[in-house]
C-alpha cells in the first residue's frame, strides 16, 4: 500500500506593505480589515474573500494562504451562487499540495478567470471602506501554477513570483540525508508528469518546469525574473488595467521602481539586491495539517 506524501511548500518572509489606493472603490469584504497578506495568513489554509468595489467596476476573489486537500471544494463552496466567469483571482500564498492546486487551477481556468499576485488590503475611514492592492505579495511553489490557470495573466513589478522542485514535505528539511523507496520516486515522478501535463494545458512553456526543477530543496527558491516570467509565459498582460478594476483616478500596482532580479539559466550566482532580506531556507509550511497535501488521483 502506498502512503500519502506531503510536498513542500516555501514558507515566506514578512514584509511591508507598499499599498497603492484605488480611489473610488468601496469593498464590501463581510468586516474584515484586511483580505491578505499577513505572514501568518499566508501559513493557515487557503481561505477565498469577494472584494465588491462601487459604483461603476468589477470586484475581484482574495485567495490567500496554502492550497491543501480541501481548497478545490472550499473554493466550490465559495463559487457557488456567485457569477465567477472571467473574474481576477488575487494571489498571496506559500503553495501547497501539487495535486490539490492542479485541479484549483483546473476549475478556475474553466470559469474562464484572471489571475494576478497581490495582497488585498481594506481601510476603514470615516468615509466608508476603501480598497488597494499591494504590489508587495508572494507566489511560491504551487502558487505559481495557479497564476498559471488565468486566461489572462499580470504580475506587478515588486511581486515575488518564486519556483523550486516539488518534494516531500516530510523530508524537506534534511533532504540529502533522508532515504527514499523506489515508490517514493514512483509518485514523484507521476506527479512531474501530472505537473507537465497540467503546464502545456494552460499554455505555460517549458522553461517553467525546466526551472521549477533545477531548483533542489536545500537551496534558495528562485525568484523569476521580468524576462523569466514571460519566457515561462507566465506573464501575458503588460497593464494591470487588464486584470484588475480601474478608474480615471486609478494607481495601477505596477508604478513603483521595478526590482532587480536575474535569469536564472543566464547566472546561477545573482547578487543580493540592496535592501533585500536575508537569505533563507525554504521548509514545508508548519501549518499544514497531516493530511494537507497528500497525493491522491488527480482531478
Amino acid at each position: 500500500m502506498v502512503r500519502p506524501f506531503k510536498f513542500r511548500a516555501a514558507g515566506v518572509l514578512g514584509a511591508a506593505a507598499l499599498c497603492l489606493a484605488l480611489p473610488g472603490l468601496v469593498a464590501t469584504l463581510g468586516g474584515s480589515a484586511r483580505a491578505g497578506g499577513t505572514l501568518e495568513e499566508r501559513k493557515l489554509p487557503m481561505k477565498f474573500g469577494w472584494v465588491g468595489c462601487e459604483p461603476n467596476c468589477r470586484g475581484w476573489v482574495s485567495a490567500v494562504g496554502i492550497i491543501t486537500a480541501d481548497s478545490p471544494k472550499e473554493f466550490d463552496d465559495f463559487a457557488r451562487g456567485r457569477d465567477l466567469n472571467g473574474a481576477t483571482v488575487v494571489l498571496d500564498s506559500s503553495g501547497g499540495s501539487v495535486n490539490d492546486s492542479i485541479a484549483l487551477g483546473r476549475r478556475f481556468r474553466s470559469l474562464g478567470m484572471l489571475t494576478t499576485v497581490g495582497s488585498t488590503l481594506v481601510d476603514h475611514g470615516p468615509k466608508g471602506d476603501r480598497t488597494s492592492v499591494s504590489p508587495e505579495a508572494y507566489c511560491e511553489s504551487m502558487c505559481v501554477f495557479l497564476l498559471l490557470s488565468g486566461k489572462t495573466r499580470y504580475v506587478p513589478d515588486q511581486a515575488h513570483v518564486r519556483v523550486h522542485q516539488i518534494w516531500m514535505g516530510d523530508r524537506a528539511d534534511d533532504a540529502k540525508a533522508a532515504s527514499y523507496t523506489a515508490q517514493d520516486l514512483m509518485i514523484v515522478e507521476r506527479d512531474v508528469g501530472r505537473l507537465a501535463k497540467y503546464t502545456f494545458d494552460m499554455g505555460g512553456a517549458g522553461d517553467l518546469l525546466a526551472l521549477a526543477l533545477s531548483v533542489p530543496p536545500w537551496e534558495e527558491l528562485h525568484e523569476l525574473s521580468p524576462s523569466e516570467l514571460r519566457l515561462t509565459h507566465l506573464v501575458t498582460a503588460d497593464a494591470v488595467a487588464a486584470v484588475l478594476p480601474t478608474s480615471e483616478t486609478t494607481v495601477p500596482v505596477a508604478e513603483l521602481a521595478p526590482k532587480q532580479v536575474q535569469d536564472r539559466f543566464t547566472s546561477q550566482a545573482a547578487e543580493a539586491e540592496p535592501g533585500a532580506p536575508a537569505p533563507r531556507s525554504t521548509k514545508t509550511a508548519e501549518a499544514i495539517p497531516a493530511r494537507v497535501g497528500a497525493v491522491g488521483p488527480a482531478q
